[in-house]
């Protein structure tokens, strides 16, 4: 059947809402209009823009010129295939890499001139002059950022995770991994960051890391496709599923230098079907990524990259420092899971409002994007530069070898207004980039480098800030926004806990980061191997398990995570790996019958009903019977599933026969190929059929799958979603337990929108709704 179901953005609960004023929206309201009804047109929030969604053709379409190529190939062609994937996985990490040491060079030396400029007239105490050109070069660079997208391409906006999660969920999200977006999102990300908005460029890393493999899986742009023979084993969904997984784990690799956690945050946060082999490419994925960024760092630390520092790459090591910790430090490290999980799940239900109020602020025009953008990048600048005069300045510490106070690019004292002999610890963590904004808060012994009056601004600034900024339209990633806000809150207790406590207030830090991204992402495995390759210290696994462990749980009793709150607000029909307990309270059988009736195909179709079927519905497959009389189902039986795109790819061909018989194999091989039915050919529009051809019939069982996944009508909804979500299927056929005389052998077909949780409450309201889960 068709891709059916309605879609919901913006949607808090599963109560149907009426249809109100867009201009008037409250914060409850729906974005986007349902009907209480199963089936309907599905839309969903792409790149700011509604767009129709289809889903994916996982499943691999047994029919019989499929089985002919497989049985014909040979042992040569299938090393070829194997090599093939490998070399794509290859490719994959080194573009990846290669880009990500782009955007780290861009960024820094951008980043470095322009605070090197600040830098030299706070040093002439001309402070005015000072805040117009660090605001006007970030307003300079934003403005960059967000014209890109806004113009060019909309869907390079955000860090692109929620969208990439939707694909390898069997959501086909429109012009999200095309040339150009990856483009936008290169230049966008390095105009951002460089700008100083609370804003991280990790997310959009894996966005660009899944556009790099999609690209090469389909031999380049959709308008410049190269036709090399060894391409056409990749034109098909399930193998650019496998790369585009690769993908998103080198672009989380590119971010944090971390191998064996881009490979766990694919498996644990975006990826929704896995195996083996799929783990070792992913893995030589990222190999080949950390080779590439080894090889860039050594070219840097002999200077030949410009101003490029150690902050391009968040790297904290502490390998040096002496872990320690006792029975009385289970407390602040638990009060740290805590809190990490409360104001995590906080930070989400925050997010979630912000994020409405900015859609309807986006509906009102593409100006009002760039506006929205620029309000911000001003309020920033104007924050940053404004609120280091709050702080006092304090003398620095003789003891310590690194320099005090400076005025460059980097450094982790920083002079600012402060006389000689003195630095300012707010403006060392203001005047700075990101990354070395983390680095500082991250230092290890430096117990009196911050005063206690100086992070509750800072975290008070970055909580306001991560919430305003991401949003906007620019490439924008969650990662470091939350990173800078926990390692505030972490560093604060471990200032308190100073006298009582063992631990580094940097470690403390780390941990605060950590425990705020495991309350606010829900991620726990890949987190903590992530930032024990950002620390380097194997002795931190334990209270960082352990803090993760509590925030997550802390977080998960609130609402859900940060990635599948945007989900929601998008309206990408997700499926989720856990059905509702309602849904055992129901069958298949009931969910096809509140459908329109099933529209079946006889094995040899005449050429006008299969118009009609096209013609006349947006169904994406159709069941394909034989028998006496298909009309009335008498003596009929399934032979399988026949795809829109094949239908129109015969009628394109006009692959017709005068009388009504079955084909020979030869006749399909001569007129098809396995490589032209893997293409989504599914535009009916411009084909003419005259009323002659109308009258003549088409032979559908060489085209037909023959092995299509089928449940009896008696099993649960909740056992249907589980095959349906873990095989990757976009269509499972219900029959009848029992076929009685006269009865199809198909009563209907279910598609991701029926199995969703709000599409079948809105049909069926009585089922209980207290436990169907939650999205404050």
């Amino acid at each position: 059947m068709a891709e059916e179901g309605n879609l919901q953005i913006g949607n808090s609960n599963y109560n149907g809402e009426e249809e109100a004023d867009p201009e008037n929206n409250n914060m409850n309201q729906p974005l986007l209009k349902r009907h209480r009804t199963l089936s309907s047109t599905p839309l969903a929030l792409v790149g700011t823009k509604v767009s129709h969604i289809e889903s994916l053709d996982y499943e691999i379409n047994e029919n019989d010129l499929f089985k002919h190529d497989w049985r014909s190939r040979s042992k040569a062609q299938v090393f070829q295939y194997i090599f093939a994937k490998w070399t794509l996985a290859c490719l994959v990490g080194l573009l990846t890499g290669l880009i990500a040491t782009l955007i780290n060079l861009a960024v820094e030396n951008i980043a470095g001139y322009k605070l090197l400029a600040v830098g030299y007239y706070i040093a002439q105490d001309r402070f005015w002059t000072g805040l117009l050109i660090f605001t006007g070069a970030n307003l300079g660079l934003t403005l960059v950022a967000t014209v890109l997208v806004v113009v060019f391409a909309p869907t390079a906006a955000g860090p692109g995770i929620p969208e990439i999660k939707a694909y390898l969920n069997g959501v086909d999200t429109p012009n999200m991994f095309g040339a150009t977006t990856m483009i936008v999102k290169i230049v966008g990300s390095i105009g951002a960051v460089a700008a100083g908005l609370d804003l991280g460029k990790e997310g959009p890393l894996v966005h660009i890391g899944s556009c790099i493999a999609s690209l090469l899986g389909q031999g380049g742009p959709d308008n410049h496709r190269i036709k090399w023979r060894w391409l056409r084993y990749f034109n098909n969904d399930r193998d650019r599923r496998d790369l585009i997984t690769c993908g998103s784990a080198s672009g989380v690799c590119a971010a944090f230098r971390s191998p064996v956690g881009g490979v766990l945050f694919a498996l644990e946060e975006v990826a929704t079907w896995w195996r083996s082999a799929l783990l070792w490419r992913t893995f030589f994925s990222t190999a080949v990524v950390v080779v590439v960024l080894r090889a860039f760092i050594e070219i840097c630390n002999s200077g030949k990259c410009g101003l490029f520092g150690k902050g391009g790459l968040i790297m904290f090591d502490v390998s040096h420092v002496e872990v320690r910790y006792h029975a009385v430090d289970i407390i602040p490290v638990t009060l740290i899971g805590v809190f990490g999980g409360i104001l995590g799940s906080l930070y989400n239900h925050l997010l979630h409002k912000v994020l409405r109020l900015y859609n309807l602020i986006n509906q009102k025009g593409k100006i009002h994007k760039v506006l929205l953008s620029l309000s911000v990048s001003l309020f920033t600048s104007v924050c940053l530069y404004g609120l280091p005069f709050l702080a006092e300045c304090k003398p620095c510490n003789r003891s310590i070898d690194e320099a005090c106070p400076t005025n460059g690019r980097s450094g982790n004292f920083k002079q600012f207004n402060c006389p000689n002999g003195y630095y300012n610890d707010l403006a060392t963590l203001f005047l700075t980039t990101n990354d070395d904004a983390v680095r500082n808060v991250f230092s290890s012994n430096t117990p009196n480098e911050f005063g206690m009056f100086s992070l509750w601004i800072y975290f008070g600034l970055y909580c306001i800030l991560g919430l305003i900024t991401f949003g906007i339209a620019t490439p924008s990633g969650l990662f470091l926004p939350i990173i800078l806000m926990g390692s505030a809150y972490g560093r604060m207790l471990g200032t308190v806990m100073g006298p009582y406590t063992k631990i580094d207030q940097g470690l403390y830090a780390v941990l605060g980061a950590a425990s705020l991204m495991a309350g606010s992402m829900r991620m726990t495995v890949s987190l903590c191997v992530i930032f024990l390759e950002l620390t380097n210290n194997l002795l931190l696994l334990p209270i960082t398990m352990f803090v993760l462990l509590i925030a997550k749980t802390v977080g998960d009793s609130f609402n859900l995570s940060i990635y599948e709150i945007i989900l929601h607000l998008k309206g990408l029909p997700f499926l989720e790996a856990n059905p509702e307990p309602w849904m055992r309270n129901l069958t298949v059988g009931e969910l096809v019958d509140a459908k329109p009736p099933v529209i079946t195909l006889r094995g040899v179709e005449k050429v006008a009903n299969i118009v009609d079927a096209l013609r006349n519905t947006t169904h994406n497959a159709f069941p394909v019977l034989d028998g006496e009389d298909v009309d009335t189902g008498a003596g009929t039986e399934l032979h399988g599933l026949i795809l829109r795109a094949h239908l129109v790819k015969v009628l394109k061909k006009r692959w017709f026969l005068n009388e009504k018989r079955r084909t020979e194999e030869w006749e399909v091989r001569e007129k098809f190929t396995p490589v032209e039915l893997a293409e989504r050919e599914d535009n009916f529009d411009d084909v003419a059929i005259t009323s002659s051809e109308m009258q003549m019939y088409v032979d559908l069982h060489p085209l037909t799958n023959t092995t299509p996944y089928t449940v009896l009508q008696s099993m649960s909804v909740a056992k249907a979603l589980v095959l349906f979500r873990s095989v990757g299927l976009r269509h499972l056929l219900v029959v009848p337990k029992i076929q009685a005389s006269g009865m199809s052998p198909v009563i209907g077909i279910l598609t991701r929108q029926d199995l969703r949780a709000y599409n079948i409450l809105q049909a069926f309201p009585h089922l209980d709704k207290h436990k169907s889960g939650k999205l404050r």
